[in-house]
């Protein structure tokens, strides 16, 4: 008798925590614009039909989320691509990897998805590497940045790694991949830490290039304080994540722990490497470390400043966030933040759906799932959404960068896009100044990390066999160009802006790209 009261009792825990008893269900979409909103569904007709998890598992978020963080690893999908080296004005050495497109792009335009990885991830993990197998055999070109200090073949050259909400070396990335491409419209797509960076980057008031179309954010927190004070509770199991967040940066910091924690680093900044490795958890590390480097005086301060929500509110170009409500690390009460941007800013329409976990959106079968995920199939319905009317004969990007919109009347089908970005470009120039006259506000300044990349790209492209003309001619940038990132301008006070050279000079320290050997091949990816 006593088994068996057992065996039901482990039965009901077993079944309460995959929720079999759930079913699926359709993804709840909130937009303040329905021209927008009936466009993009016309566009992505999946967004109508529900969501199916893996049977057996698929309804637990932390089955997802385990899932998607340690099991996925055994599958992984070959690809192959470029790793592309960038140094900047601080000494750090920034990578990212490029993959060029396998397929043509169903609107028959150049365009890039410029990918940011979650925190402690790169081009390596194997939930990125799922999206730029998909992404490739649809029609996009990928380059993935890798976190500086994430890859044990890419040393740390400065004292520092990356932070949550320091956008300058996905901005660097962004740039490359312009003087690379210079015709090439770029979709921003960020994961979990790596939206917050993207959503940030959008809506800052820094000058961007106007290849920049559009965003896409998956599983982010949105509000750095909130997120991390909810993750120290035990609710949900949320402390556990968070540890498991907390050692895995540790793990990066040893690593390069003799270029982070040097005599001159611990003078200045008052930071010791047995504070930083004695912290049990991320909010300790930050008081001891991120907080003091980057000038902060509290965490309060440093968070508030890391976070993508002060910035939403700005965004030009249109932009879809993506949550599960399961989501374990990511609670239901920060999904209030783009519930309501997307109420309140016409750009921006905000997909939740109720099951998914964080980064997971596993489907089909009982207990093995389907090699490619939900979310790596939405993420290029969406691109291809958010692209559609940007092909080479509606929309040509000329050499200073500026967008030209042609045929953009409310009457052609892709108007809403096309307005959207006209709408970014009249309210923003190369000099960061609107046409009423009224001057954007110049963004803080942050010490130490706020720096631009001074490498230029080499006859790289030519290693590719990418010889086809303008698309892959670069439009080299002078340093004082770079610069303008700090100041808001097109040029550093007291220089004026240059015309882009035709050659990388001579003294300007070069960055190189070299072909990577083949990943590990998946072989259930072979459709």
């Amino acid at each position: 008798m006593l088994s068996l009261v057992i065996a039901a009792v482990v039965l009901i825990i077993l079944f309460k925590i995959l929720n079999v008893n759930n079913y699926p269900e359709k993804s709840m979409l909130y937009c303040a614009n329905k021209q927008f909103l009936e466009e993009f569904m016309k566009r992505v007709p999946e967004l109508n039909e529900p969501y199916i998890p893996t049977r057996f598992w698929g309804f637990s978020g932390h089955i997802q989320t385990i899932v998607q963080g340690v099991i996925s690893r055994l599958n992984c999908p070959l690809v192959n691509g470029y790793r592309v080296y960038l140094k900047l004005t601080d000494g750090a050495t920034l990578s990212y990897d490029l993959y060029q497109a396998q397929e043509t792009h169903p609107d028959g335009g150049d365009f890039t998805l410029a990918v940011c990885p979650g925190i402690g991830n790169n081009s390596e993990s194997v939930y990125i590497r799922r999206i730029v197998f998909n992404a490739q055999k649809h029609g996009y070109r990928v380059a993935v940045l890798n976190h500086i200090g994430t890859l044990k073949t890419v040393p740390v050259t400065s004292p520092r790694i990356f932070t949550y909400g320091n956008t300058c070396d996905y901005s660097a990335m962004v740039k490359d991949i312009v003087r690379r491409y210079r015709n090439t419209r770029i979709v921003c797509l960020g994961f979990s830490m790596g939206g917050n960076l993207v959503t940030k980057y959008i809506g800052e008031p820094r000058v961007k290039p106007s290849n920049v179309i559009a965003g896409i954010s998956v599983c982010q927190g949105y509000d750095a304080n909130r997120a991390m004070n909810m993750l120290l509770e035990w609710k949900g199991f949320r402390r556990m994540y968070i540890y498991a967040m907390t050692e895995n940066m540790k793990a990066i910091l040893r690593r390069w722990s003799n270029a982070l924690f040097t005599e001159e680093i611990r003078n200045t900044y008052g930071v010791t490497r047995q504070a930083v490795f004695n912290s049990a958890t991320l909010k300790e590390m930050d008081d001891v470390y991120m907080k003091r480097m980057l000038g902060f005086k509290s965490t309060q301060e440093f968070y508030r400043s890391m976070s993508s929500c002060h910035h939403m509110k700005n965004i030009r170009v249109p932009m879809v966030f993506l949550n599960a409500l399961d989501d374990p690390i990511v609670p239901p009460p920060l999904l209030e933040i783009p519930r309501d941007v997307a109420l309140n800013n016409e750009n921006v329409i905000y997909i939740e759906q109720k099951f998914g976990g964080h980064l997971g959106f596993y489907e089909g079968g009982f207990i093995y799932s389907n090699p490619l995920t939900w979310q790596d199939r939405i993420i290029v319905k969406i691109g291809h959404a958010l692209t559609m009317g940007y092909s080479s004969n509606k929309v040509e990007i000329k050499e200073n960068f500026e967008l030209e919109l042609a045929d953009s009347g409310d009457g052609h089908p892709s108007g809403i896009w096309l307005k959207a970005i006209s709408k970014q470009n009249s309210v923003e120039s190369d000099s960061g100044e609107a046409e009423t006259g009224k001057r954007f506000l110049k963004p803080d300044k942050i010490p130490f990390f706020e720096t631009p990349a001074t490498s230029e790209m080499s006859s790289s492209h030519e290693e590719e066999g990418e010889s086809n003309g303008d698309d892959t001619e670069a439009d080299l940038e002078t340093e004082a160009d770079l610069e303008s990132d700090n100041d808001g301008h097109g040029a550093v006070s007291g220089h004026p802006r240059r015309a882009p050279p035709t050659l990388t000079p001579p003294n300007t320290p070069v960055c190189s790209s070299r072909a990577r050997r083949p990943l590990k091949e998946m072989s259930q990816l072979t459709q």
